[in-house]
């Protein structure tokens, strides 16, 4: 994915405020019975509460840090959780580094 595509991505506080979230779900998020949510992730549900916005809206800002790969998702049954891709996210900040 393109930089500036990820960057468009991180433009928008919400979505800077999904990855905060993910990076510690303990913290932030009461998770779905028997689902570790470090492992698994945060279900849609849980992030469309957190963020007081409509499950649409939420859906898109998810969809748009999934399609720059910043997160990733696991559908479970009728759930899908998501988690952030750390890979992904210390490549863009290596990237960051040598700009400087």
């Amino acid at each position: 994915m393109k930089q500036v595509d990820i960057f468009k991505a991180l433009s928008n506080e919400a979505r800077l405020q999904i990855l905060e979230w993910l990076k510690e779900p303990d913290l932030h998020f009461t998770p779905h019975e028997g689902i570790d949510m470090n492992k698994t992730g945060v279900c849609v549900s849980q992030i469309t509460d957190k963020l007081k916005m409509t499950q649409s809206t939420a859906s898109h800002y998810l969809s748009m840090l999934l399609q720059v790969g910043l997160i990733k998702a696991d559908r479970i049954g009728k759930f899908t959780y998501y988690k952030r891709n750390e890979d992904a996210i210390n490549g863009i900040a290596e990237f960051l580094k040598l700009k400087r």
